[in-house]
């Protein structure tokens, strides 16, 4: 699946998207409008935070509180549902990963969830050893899984999450019920038993202090619960059920999927059997879940020939323009290439999810193998994601600083 991106020298170096075999979904579903509140673009840095505290969640998982302190304090502000990349060292090996803000905007401290992943390399390491007085990398907070409704009284919103999905969603709930005492929250949160679910506490003092605004609908998927409608798997004809039965879409003002593939999918697809505008649902994915998604390249080893045919690749950065040039054979990707002359060039998950590496196409074309982070205004702008673009002309240019 690959969408072909060519630079438009009639609209001063913008790039626009001039066909798709297959468009990937994108992660707003729909243009922007006016009257959305989008969050500022900044280009992603990084800087040493300081661990405050770690608390266990589950059996599998904890919570992070970073300090942030004042000189820092205007690079870490963020909107709720946004998320911060962590960076070390393991191995000898850059290794780095997102992981979204778990509360509302508080100040001085920033707070993630760590779930341990099966054969996970950082989620292990960081769960065994992050202890309170480590420092550690810590990326300016980025993202886009954000209310974008105008701020006004009774508005309701609703999340379907699942498993570590529920993190995001946590400073959502606490944002949007804050925003105006009108706001509502309904939350369909599935996870497999009680002992799995993240926040399960935190949820219930939210609902605490807000009993007649925010509806809380558990989901388990291997526990019989009293009510068979939440006992199950979130199939497509379980989430019609629910929202059938506790849920009007009609009266639902923004939508928040949070999840694996295949249930963020199957939930945009009811949704829309269901006639719910596409410009109102907003989805966040931590990993494609496919076996055919190409992964990042990030430290992919590349070593150009003498008599290769190459693609000759300059890219903007902080001011400066570096030129790498790249085998054509290789469909190496733009980050991968510009990482072997500049460590610094900005990227977290490599995987075309978090859109972290984007930067604006100038000159030649590309290939993107996925795009599950640039909203599709982006993309008329000429914005690329630089690990999942592919070059397919002689020469291209992009421009980080964009």
């Amino acid at each position: 699946m690959t969408a072909t991106t060519t630079a438009d020298s009639t609209t001063s170096g913008a790039a626009a998207p001039v066909a798709t075999d297959a468009t990937p979904i994108d992660q707003t579903d729909a243009a922007a409008t006016d009257s959305r509140v989008i969050p500022t673009r900044r280009r992603a840095r990084f800087h040493s935070l300081s661990v405050s505290a770690v608390r266990p969640l589950t059996a599998d998982s904890v919570e992070i509180t970073f300090a942030v302190p004042d000189e820092l304090a205007g690079k870490y502000d963020y909107a709720p549902g946004q998320y911060i990349a962590i960076r070390t060292s393991l191995g000898g090996e850059d290794v780095r990963r997102s992981y979204s803000i778990c509360q509302a905007p508080v100040a001085g401290e920033l707070k993630v969830a760590i779930k341990r992943d099966l054969g996970g390399l950082f989620s292990t390491w960081a769960i065994d050893n992050l202890e309170p007085g480590m420092q550690i990398d810590v990326m300016s907070p980025e993202g886009r899984f954000t209310s974008q409704v105008p701020v006004r009284a009774n508005a309701h919103y609703v999340a379907i999450a699942a498993g570590s999905g529920i993190t995001p969603v946590m400073a959502l709930i606490e944002g949007t019920l804050k925003a105006s005492p009108g706001n509502t929250f309904s939350l369909v949160y599935s996870n497999r038993t009680a002992m799995d679910t993240m926040f399960v506490d935190e949820l219930a003092d939210l609902k605490d202090r807000y009993p007649a605004r925010l509806a809380l609908y558990h989901v388990l998927t291997r526990e019989r619960r009293s009510s068979e409608l939440l006992s199950g798997r979130l199939d497509a004809e379980k989430v019609r059920s629910i929202l059938d039965a506790l849920i009007s879409p009609a009266d639902v003002d923004e939508w928040f999927i949070c999840g694996p593939f295949d249930l963020v999918q199957l939930c945009r697809d009811t949704l829309a059997e269901l006639g719910v505008d596409v410009s109102a649902i907003r989805y966040e994915l931590f990993t494609t879940d496919r076996p055919d998604n190409v992964t990042g390249q990030t430290g992919r080893p590349i070593v150009p020939r003498d008599d290769d045919e190459v693609h000759s690749i300059s890219f903007v950065l902080d001011g400066t323009t570096a030129t790498v040039t790249s085998p054509v054979h290789s469909n190496e990707s733009i980050l991968n290439a510009a990482l072997r002359v500049r460590g610094d060039v900005p990227f977290a998950c490599a995987g075309g999810v978090c859109g972290t590496c984007r930067a604006v196409l100038t000159e030649g074309t590309v290939d993107m193998v996925e795009n599950y982070a640039l909203e599709p205004e982006e993309l008329a702008r000429g914005y690329v994601l630089t690990c999942q673009a592919i070059p397919t002309s002689e020469k291209v240019c992009v421009n980080y600083d964009a």
